[in-house]
């Protein structure tokens, strides 16, 4: 691939273990009120905008999230350190999967773990899975490296000015057949989750 792909491609790997979560650390003991929320996000998720004027989470989504159930509701219009948790999760899974997945997914969570008195709670849950991710990202990293290097090497007989560009997209194309199967997954896994139809 073209010198400035490759350099690009691995700049981006380098930055992958700099997308850190928000530590638990970071999130306030005190409960907090909407505009509160939303500017904790932002603030705390930066790094996961694609483009500066993104927002991480408005209170309309957040709304929306208490409504259809994926969210408990706040206390006198005050969100818990649990709900701020729930609501980091929702952010990364909003990306790939629907809203009734979603809720298919986090329904469980928050019955069985919200405001969990005796034993394991939402916090327990947070840092076991987030622990687990940052472990695994030089094994992604690796994969997505091994990735790169398959689709630099397609297209040899191409005309030399196309064969940038069709390493490009033979790696995106790559990229999302990998990302399509793994959603695949998961919609099984969430749909075994749920309870069979009456």
């Amino acid at each position: 691939m073209e010198r400035n792909h490759a350099e690009l491609i691995m700049s981006l790997l380098d930055q992958l273990p700099q997308m850190e979560h928000i530590q638990l650390s970071d999130i306030p003991n005190i409960d907090l009120y909407m505009d509160q929320v939303t500017s904790f996000m932002d603030e705390h998720m930066q790094h996961s905008k694609r483009r500066s004027e993104d927002k991480i989470l408005t209170k309309t989504m957040i709304n929306n999230y208490a409504k259809n159930k994926l969210l408990p509701p706040p206390v006198k219009k005050r969100y818990s350190r649990e709900h701020m948790l729930l609501l980091i999760f929702i952010y990364y899974f909003k990306g790939i999967l629907s809203l009734s997945d979603i809720q298919a997914l986090m329904k469980p969570v928050t019955e069985r773990f919200f405001q969990n008195e005796e034993g394991f709670d939402i916090e327990d849950l947070y840092k076991e899975v987030y622990a687990m991710g940052k472990e695994q990202i030089s094994s992604i990293k690796d994969d997505l490296k091994k990735t790169y290097e398959r689709a630099s090497q397609s297209f040899p007989d191409a005309p030399e000015e196309e064969q940038d560009f069709l390493q490009i997209f033979c790696f995106i194309c790559l990229l999302c057949f990998d990302i399509y199967l793994r959603k695949q997954m998961i919609e099984k896994l969430i749909d075994s989750l749920m309870p069979p139809a009456k």
